[in-house]
């Protein structure tokens, strides 16, 4: 039987040029990790939007369906007072959800308004003066 001679591997790296090559790894694991986000977050816009599209559709058949209910509503009145006094009732209600909505809705905006984060600047700006020890780093 012949005898197998194994040879030490010389293709080896001497520790030098693995440190060396650490910076250029590093760089590539980097960009591959950014590669890796991106295809995630493409993904996951893309369900969304088709989510947005099914949520589009369903708002514009809920319209049409809102304006039978109330065509409903206004018939349904329509047999206890005339025709013209349901309609009246039914916009009346309407015009008072409007009302209420419009006045939420200017509560919320004025709140929204100026849209600075001042808490986050606020704790940049305490997170600055400790650094430089000027300040208490409170957290």
């Amino acid at each position: 039987m012949p005898s197998v001679r194994v040879e030490p591997q010389t293709d080896r790296k001497s520790l030098l040029q693995l440190i060396a090559d650490v910076p250029g790894l590093v760089g590539q694991l980097i960009r591959d990790e950014i590669e890796q986000i991106k295809k995630e977050v493409t993904g996951k816009l893309t369900e969304l939007g088709i989510g947005v599209g099914f949520f589009a559709g369903a708002a514009f058949f809920g319209f049409f369906l809102f304006a039978v209910l109330l065509t409903a509503a206004i018939l349904g009145l329509a047999v206890v007072f005339p025709g013209w006094l349901a309609a009246l009732m039914v916009a009346f209600v309407l015009l008072v959800i409007v009302v209420v909505l419009v006045l939420l809705g200017m509560k919320r905006v004025k709140k929204g308004v100026p849209p600075t984060p001042e808490d986050s600047i606020e704790s940049v700006k305490n997170d600055v003066r400790a650094f430089k020890g000027m300040g208490k780093y409170d957290r």
